[in-house]
């Protein structure tokens, strides 16, 4: 076994997390999470992960804040539209922002609808612009301490750290600022902020080797959640089949559709659903650590899927990874900036 390959899955040690986009972050109550995506620390605040889910729709929003629905949302509906909205997303006078009380699926279905009539911009990448909901770094413990550290657990309020009693887990979030995204590589950037240096400084992260890899590495994993769910983490060998100067079209209804192109590893070993964002890691035998190299960008991407059906094949045999070498220069800048 390599040297320190379980502290790679262990709570404590692990620099993989999920990034998920909250609703209503500082209102206890009213918090809701979306957009669960895997992602990486590399040191110094900075996590990178996919930038293909930023562009996609969100479908229902959660929360909006009573100016953007007057300015951007009311103008554009008929009277019917206007009266569905204004009751299933009453004001509170008091945050000035209307919430979703919606139950009803129908309801949900008929409301995603009008904002698609109306052009209303609901991709992720907007609504964090726009400070509907923000992007946030999930960090999870059995216990209810920060890396068992009681004075950084001080650090956080009840907004920000609760309990999951049906999760076995104390929970943490930290907000995240997208620094940059490249479509075409299918990975973004971003950054914690609003957060003291030394709860940024706890967090376990991984060093980043630029090279192209052979395909006979050895000790080439791929970390990602545990099969079934996104809590645990999974390490599992990987290997690389072979090179690829990649294509394939992302469509984006709203901001144009974009191309994902550029070298890619072709990857065999295990990919579970939704592990877009994992890192691949080797051992550097010679520096005596893990090092993060690519990142999962396509678990099936249709050239390779199983009977040419994606949509409910969970049997994901190969995948493409986007190797980091592709925005060195750009990791390498905020790395040092």
């Amino acid at each position: 076994m390599a040297p320190n390959k379980l502290d790679l899955i262990n709570e404590q040690t692990s620099p993989l997390f999920r990034i998920m986009w909250v609703y209503n972050s500082d209102e206890v109550l009213r918090k809701q999470f979306s957009n669960n995506i895997c992602a990486f620390h590399i040191g110094n605040g900075f996590l990178l992960t996919v930038a293909h889910n930023l562009r996609s729709e969100s479908g229902i929003i959660n929360s909006i804040d009573e100016t953007i629905f007057q300015s951007e949302i009311q103008p554009r509906l008929s009277p019917s539209q206007s009266q569905l909205l204004n009751q299933f997303f009453p004001l509170d006078i008091n945050t000035h922002k209307r919430y979703s009380n919606i139950s009803d699926q129908n309801i949900s279905k008929s409301v995603v609808e009008i904002f698609k009539e109306i052009k209303f911009d609901t991709r992720w990448v907007t609504l964090s612009q726009k400070k509907i909901c923000k992007p946030h770094l999930i960090v999870q413990f059995r216990e209810a301490l920060f890396y068992n550290d009681a004075s950084l657990t001080r650090e956080f309020n009840n907004a920000n750290f609760f309990p999951e009693p049906s999760l076995n887990r104390h929970t943490f979030i930290i907000e995240l600022e997208l620094q940059k995204a490249f479509y075409s590589n299918d990975i973004a950037i971003y950054k914690i902020v609003n957060t003291q240096q030394e709860v940024i400084k706890k967090l376990p992260h991984l060093s980043v080797d630029f090279s192209i890899l052979d395909n006979d590495v050895t000790n080439f994993y791929c970390l990602q959640s545990s099969p079934g769910s996104f809590l645990g983490r999974l390490l599992n060998n990987a290997t690389i089949e072979g090179y690829s100067d990649n294509w394939s079209l992302f469509t984006d209804k709203i901001g144009g559709n974009y191309n994902m192109e550029g070298l890619r590893y072709l990857i065999r070993g295990y990919f579970r659903f939704g592990s877009s964002g994992a890192p691949y890691v080797y051992y550097n035998e010679t520096e005596g650590q893990f090092k993060v190299n690519a990142i999962q960008s396509e678990a099936s991407p249709i050239q390779l899927s199983i009977n040419n059906n994606k949509e409910g094949n969970y049997q994901y045999v190969n995948a493409i990874a986007s190797p980091l070498q592709n925005i060195q220069d750009e990791i390498e800048n905020f790395l040092t900036a």
